[in-house]
């Protein structure tokens, strides 16, 4: 630049809502958005989430309406957590034909047909009684390759109930790999992968906890999420997420991991998806009922910083009402 003060002055664009408006570098648009929502089994009403306010562990006509307003808002996507009545070491219901979230992946798919994009979590924290990830050995760990398989089972089985895209979070070594080659084997070609490829072991997990009923009954799950001060093994996992057939890859969470969503960004040509998870919606959910701060600006703000630092999909527990809000 040469031209300088007084010639140059970047508040004039900056004085209106219009001209901001105008010349804004980052939106955030209804399609851009994913709703999470919780199924759980056996539960006549709704059920509140105390630590995150707004948010239900739905039943099955419950869930329906929700995935149908989320649809009439223009949100572009759902994606599915079930809670079984009962679990068991293996996570049995998970890919069980009557499991919950087959039901409601059924309900949901000849409901809305292509309006949306209908998702499943492909996990067996849910559904496991130890509330680990995958299947453990005799001496308490997960064992990679046998939860593999148990993994492959789930995909056919959400595929077969006409879920549209899978989303494997359990951070298993050859994962993409074992579910690509079950959908294809099993006729599913169609049905995409979007990779839960950069799962950090985070603190901002908790509330999610709550509402999935899915806290490990020992340890922790650093043995097979990421460490957090690593960023180089964030590339490296994305890449072997794609080598494998994933379509999309996410980082979870979002906003303490913004620098990462770049550098993913920067890395790939597939869409990045970021979730914007349980603890980063309830900080601001509980700050904003004590006055502290402007909760929909702040709604705003992180989800405009999520888009800024370069993520194509937002997985987030505000999508619906800031569909209708963009709408408006």
């Amino acid at each position: 630049m040469t031209a300088q003060f007084p010639v140059v002055r970047p508040r004039r664009l900056r004085r209106t809502p219009a001209l901001r408006r105008l010349v804004a570098e980052t939106h955030v648009h209804p399609s851009d958005l994913v709703l999470p929502l919780f199924v759980k089994e056996g539960i006549a009403e709704p059920q509140p989430i105390a630590s995150m306010p707004g948010v239900m562990q739905h039943t099955r006509e419950s869930l329906r309406k929700a995935a149908y307003e989320a649809a009439e808002a223009g949100v572009g996507g759902l994606i599915l957590f079930g809670i079984p009545a009962v679990k068991d070491g293996r996570g049995s219901a998970a890919d069980d034909p009557a499991g919950i979230v087959q039901k409601a992946l059924r309900d949901l798919s000849g409901d809305l047909g292509d309006s949306i994009v209908i998702t499943a979590d492909l996990c067996l924290d849910e559904y496991t009684d130890h509330g680990h990830c995958g299947i453990l050995t005799s001496s308490g760990e997960v064992d990679n390759d046998a939860t593999l398989e148990r993994y492959a089972s789930i995909a056919v089985a959400q595929a077969a109930a006409g879920v549209d895209v899978v989303a494997p979070s359990g951070m298993m070594d050859g994962q993409v790999a074992a579910i690509r080659t079950a959908l294809d084997e099993g006729g599913y070609g169609n049905v995409a992968i979007m990779a839960y490829a950069v799962k950090y072991a985070s603190a901002f997990y908790g509330p999610f906890r709550d509402a999935a009923e899915c806290a490990p009954q020992f340890g922790d799950r650093s043995a097979y999420q990421q460490d957090p001060p690593n960023a180089e093994e964030a590339i490296r996992e994305v890449l072997l997420d794609l080598d494998e057939g994933a379509d999309v890859v996410m980082v979870k969470p979002a906003l303490t991991y913004l620098d990462v969503i770049r550098r993913v960004r920067d890395a790939v040509h597939v869409p990045v998806a970021a979730y914007q998870v349980s603890g980063e919606y309830s900080m601001v959910e509980a700050a904003a009922a004590q006055g502290w701060i402007d909760r929909d600006r702040a709604i705003m703000e992180t989800l405009v910083s999520i888009r800024r630092a370069g993520a194509d999909i937002i997985l987030t527990y505000w999508a619906t009402e800031v569909a209708r809000s963009l709408r408006a």
